[in-house]
Formats: structure tokens, sequence, C-alpha cells
């Protein structure tokens, strides 16, 4: 299991990609939904679980409702969002859509909300640079 420090570290890596407009709208959101898992799995590690896949963060969720509390299902609809509409279209499909991106942009400032809330409440946890603008 990777540790807390471990997904912060690919949080911020993948937040610059994400940022980084010399990349590629595609580029960008694949980065934008690998930092949202990792601050997702930031947040499970801090409660001693580990989500292991994109495809159990909502039933992770669902099941450990303390990792985010009261930001559970607001999280997990909007990863699942990203996870199953905007990135497959943009990553596998004939789509580039900077519309996607900018939805993209708002679906990370969520989840950054929600775990930055989490990650203030616990032993050494730091409140996380905005994902978005």
């Amino acid at each position: 299991m990777a540790s807390f420090e471990i997904h912060i570290k690919k949080y911020d890596l993948f937040t610059a990609d994400g940022l980084n407009e010399q990349n590629s709208p595609p580029t960008r959101i694949e980065a934008l939904f690998e930092a949202c898992f990792h601050l997702i799995e930031a947040c499970a590690s801090k409660e001693g679980t580990h989500i292991n896949k994109h495809q159990l963060v909502r039933p992770t969720l669902l099941r450990h409702h303390t990792i985010l509390g009261e930001g559970s299902e607001e999280v997990w609809r909007a990863f699942d969002e990203l996870q199953n509409q905007i990135r497959p279209g943009q990553a596998y499909g004939g789509r580039i859509d900077g519309e996607a991106l900018k939805r993209a942009e708002q679906i990370a400032a969520i989840i950054k909300e929600a775990c930055d809330k989490v990650l203030r409440k616990a032993p050494s946890g730091p409140a996380r640079n905005a994902v978005s603008r």
C-alpha cells in the first residue's frame, strides 16, 4: 500500500500536468483524473484504507463513510462523472473538447475541496494547493 506521502506527491505531479496549458486537453483531463484518484487515496490512507484501483472509488467510499464523511457522495459522483463520462471520450474516443477540460477542472476542484476538509482535520494532513485556477 502506498503511503499518504506518496499519494500526495503523485497528486501534486499529476495536478501540475493537468494545469499545464502546453499539454493537450486529453492529456490534461487524464492528469486531473489521476490527481483526483491519488488525492482520494491520500484521504483513504489516513483511515487505514487502500482503494487500489480507480474503479473501486465508489464502492470504497460507500463502504467506508468515514474516509470523506459528509463529502463522500459528492466526491464519488464527481469522480464517477470524470471517470465514466469525460475521460473515455477524450482518451479513447474521437473528441478533443475544451468544454470537457473545463468540466474536469470543476470536478477536480470539488474533489479537492472535500478532501481538503478531511486532510485539515487529520493529524499531519496538509491542505493542498488549488487544483483549478
